[in-house]
């Protein structure tokens, strides 16, 4: 795969398709493969770019403390190496944070942006959670043993009774043990420290705010927050889901996607 030399990072990423730009920014556990079914979903109408945050997958470590307004800083360089001059931007959760530094740093360069499961400030439930899950992982040093804990915190328990051929696959994957545990832990205190609500005012790009009912991680009060703030924006919940609803609820959440998409491209 291709690796883009930013300021601060190497960053890997994929690019297919052709048409008007879309990036993907993943969350805090994932890296650029979380977006698999939407860049197939995409690919033929837009191009598609979708990259390993600094940190995750095989782009180049963190190994000093970070910011959610760093990350921002490297994929709005990454848009630079592409020559991508605009792009719609969609973050799940951290991702989302990311977006909303990406759009107060550069408007101009942003079409819109849609942040699932993603927060202007997390709530103390999900600092909390945020903070449990690092906790775990400085205390046991092992995703082995990690996740199970998070991933019941990922899904609702209607979805991970009734899908455990799913459930099984994901623990798997966010098993790995090739993942450096101290970039996701400069990462986690990344997401606990961001707070931009009282800048969120200043986004006057279309903003898109997809929330999962159940989400203990990005709750309804922290879509609300956004919402409350945001002057351009409007609000999807999925009212049977929890943090990841893009896969409990995939085929509303690619369908609210492509609407967005289409009801804001040029």
């Amino acid at each position: 795969m291709p690796v883009v030399k930013t300021s601060r990072f190497e960053i890997n990423y994929v690019d297919e398709g052709e048409g008007f730009p879309v990036i993907l920014i993943h969350g805090l556990a994932g890296d650029h493969s979380a977006w698999r079914p939407q860049i197939e979903a995409l690919k033929n109408d837009y191009r598609v770019i979708a990259f390993d945050n600094p940190g995750s997958g095989d782009s180049s470590l963190v190994e000093e403390p970070t910011s959610t307004s760093y990350l921002a800083d490297a994929a709005i360089e990454l848009m630079d190496q592409l020559d991508v001059e605009r792009a719609h931007i969609i973050g799940r959760s951290m991702g989302g944070a990311i977006a909303q530094h990406m759009a107060l740093k550069q408007p101009n360069r942003l079409q819109s942006i849609a942040m699932a499961a993603s927060f202007g400030k997390l709530d103390p439930v999900g600092i909390q959670t945020i903070r449990n899950m690092q906790e775990l992982l400085r205390w046991r040093k092992s995703w082995a043993e990690w996740a199970p804990h998070a991933l019941l915190l990922f899904v609702t328990p209607a979805f991970y009774n009734e899908n455990p051929a799913i459930i099984k696959n994901i623990t798997e994957l966010i098993s790995d043990e090739d993942r450096d545990m101290k970039s996701y832990d400069y990462l986690a205190t990344a997401v606990l420290e961001h707070d931009i609500l009282d800048q969120l005012g200043a986004i006057e790009t279309p903003a898109l705010v997809m929330g999962g009912r159940y989400d203990p991680i990005c709750s309804m009060t922290s879509q609300n927050w956004m919402m409350d703030v945001l002057p351009n924006a409007r609000l999807e919940v999925f009212e049977n889901s929890s943090h990841f609803f893009l896969m409990e609820e995939a085929s509303r959440a690619l369908e609210v996607i492509k609407s967005w998409l289409a009801n804001n491209s040029s």
